[in-house]
């Protein structure tokens, strides 16, 4: 797209002007089309002004999770190397699912500013406030069995904890396994997807959903945001691409196999181990004290029969 080219041309110029001639030669339009893209820019939100005599100037980018932000200066190994950015979809993971199956590399990244059904674990709704939070997926395709692969649900929602530590000085938590806590209340979700065989595993979607710049009346009931907690809003471009790099960096330690790693800083952010806890799951409930999380990230429970449980999925609610 041209407006991308001419973001990017902006990006190399952060200091100074870019003249009309140089960017009317470089994208093959006339100086015309040139004012044309820059005033649909501005209606996208860019400040950009404009010197007779020096040409346009980027003051300032709206904070929208497009690929040309995201990827300016973006340094990861294999997470964002591409990435697609929607203004509006069904579901980030229905999107990245799709462009897996066609073949799309690991690593790819699909955002959208909203999605008309966004959607968590066991099909609950989502709530996508427009432009307000992060909503995004990731295609993944480690070599490893089936079983292996709920380590990706630990391990993002480990990257979504330490971004939000790292961006915001807040305390977030783990509740093994896919939710993160910002005192107690939830902020973020995790939907992992898995597309496999009896062996082998042909892909994964990691679906990140997290409350940024969300007001308090539009979270539902036990949710909470950034904003509110922080009483601040702060930069979706900023937060998403150290998001970004945390899963390129714990995504590297799970392909080497160091899964203890990864369980032990988890465990270190869990909000649950030591506590008494109800998990249910396969239609029924137990109860116990949650003891541990051992190397495959199940969780351990010690029942009232002082029984161990080992629980591999669910939904857990703290009871104290």
């Amino acid at each position: 797209m041209l407006d991308d080219k001419i973001l990017k041309f902006f990006k190399k110029n952060e200091d100074g002007y870019v003249s009309g001639e140089e960017l009317s030669g470089a994208l093959g339009i006339s100086r015309t089309a040139v004012w044309k893209h820059m005033e649909k820019l501005r209606d996208e939100g860019y400040e950009i002004i404009a010197s007779p005599h020096l040409g346009y100037r980027l003051v300032s980018a709206p904070d929208r999770l497009t690929e040309v932000e995201l990827k300016w200066k973006l340094d990861t190994d294999i997470i964002g190397k591409k990435i697609y950015s929607y203004d509006e979809v069904a579901s980030t993971n229905d999107a990245a699912h799709k462009l897996a199956l066609s073949g799309e590399k690991e690593g790819l990244v699909v955002t959208a500013e909203y999605q008309t059904r966004g959607r968590g674990r066991l099909g609950r709704k989502w709530v996508s406030p427009r432009g307000k939070g992060a909503y995004l997926s990731v295609i993944l395709r480690p070599d490893v069995l089936p079983r292996e692969a709920c380590m990706i649900t630990l391990f993002s929602a480990l990257s979504v904890a330490m971004t939000i530590r790292e961006e915001t000085g807040l305390p977030a938590l783990i509740k093994w396994p896919n939710d993160v806590l910002i005192n107690s209340k939830k902020v973020s979700g995790i939907l992992t997807e898995l597309n496999a065989e009896t062996d082998k595993v042909n892909f994964v979607i990691a679906g990140i959903g997290i409350n940024i710049n969300t007001k308090k009346e539009l979270l539902p009931e036990g949710g909470t945001s950034i904003f509110v907690e922080k009483d601040s809003q702060v930069s979706r471009v900023d937060f998403v691409k150290r998001l970004l790099k945390n899963l390129d960096k714990y995504y590297a330690i799970y392909k080497h196999g160091k899964l203890d790693r990864i369980v032990e800083e988890h465990k270190k952010l869990s909000a649950i181990l030591d506590k008494r806890v109800q998990v249910n799951y396969h239609n029924q409930s137990i109860s116990g004290h949650a003891l541990d999380v051992d190397k495959e990230g199940a969780l351990i429970l010690r029942l009232d029969s002082g029984f161990n449980e080992r629980v591999l999925a669910g939904d857990v609610i703290l009871l104290r």
